[in-house]
């Protein structure tokens, strides 16, 4: 794996960028934007994925970053609970559904992961470098 200088070159950052947009997008569709609570609920669970993994990766520490990365897992499951409740009150519809689960799922298996390699990892951390 070549050596990753910004988060932002982090593939499951990107990812985790394009279901917050994505998400963004469906909140503003009109019953569900009315829907205060889920709305704001389901906005804050998938940016959570993205910060963290951010987060993490500033801290300059594998066990650091491992335990950012487990949070931002937790973020993504939640947002794939919230975005069956938004289907289930019909504020999206099952084929755009479908593609969002498909897409959190697939980074939720993408940090877990990632998890894995670091925790295998010889590497343990900038903050670490004598």
């Amino acid at each position: 794996m070549a050596i990753v200088k910004r988060f932002e070159e982090l593939m499951i950052w990107q990812k985790a960028r394009e279901l917050c947009q994505d998400v963004y997008r469906i909140t503003h569709y009109e019953l569900f934007s009315k829907d205060y609570k889920l709305r704001d609920q389901i906005n804050a669970s998938s940016g959570s994925v993205m910060d963290n993994i951010a987060e993490g990766y500033e801290r300059n520490g594998n066990k650091e970053f491992v335990q950012f990365l487990y949070i931002a897992k937790g973020s993504c499951g939640e947002t794939r609970s919230q975005l069956y409740r938004a289907f289930d009150r019909k504020y999206i519809h099952q084929p755009e559904f479908e593609a969002l689960l498909a897409k959190a799922e697939f980074l939720s298996k993408s940090i877990m992961n990632f998890i894995q390699y670091l925790k295998k990892s010889e590497v343990i951390g900038t903050k670490f470098k004598t």
